[in-house]
């Protein structure tokens, strides 16, 4: 499983900032307030964070990027470097940002 880019950036601010603040204010609040099921509200936040959390590692994990930078050290003389793209090179002009992969070939 992998999630476009914009999905991903999404999720992956919900669960770095929005869910971890949410359940801090929660807490903080249900205590001094009083509020009602503070420990299974904020249970129940850090549950869905982690779980977000595992799912973003394997969309990182499983992502191919934008194509692979292959180095071939076999020569001693010098280094052959090639890169394979996943993508239509004009594709690339329409992107913030590319991401290759780095393969050795021997």
């Amino acid at each position: 499983m992998v999630f476009k880019n914009e999905t991903y950036e999404k999720l992956k601010w919900i669960a770095q900032y929005l869910l971890p603040a949410l359940g801090t204010l929660y807490f903080a609040l249900s205590s001094i307030w009083e509020l009602p099921y503070g420990e299974q509200i904020v249970g129940t936040i850090t549950a869905v964070d982690a779980f977000l959390g595992v799912l973003l590692g394997i969309s990182s994990k499983n992502y191919e990027g934008d194509g692979s930078m292959i180095v071939n050290t076999t020569d001693p003389e010098k280094d052959v470097y090639r890169l394979s793209l996943n993508c239509p090179v004009a594709e690339l002009s329409e992107k913030d940002s590319v991401t290759f992969k780095v393969t050795k070939e021997d």
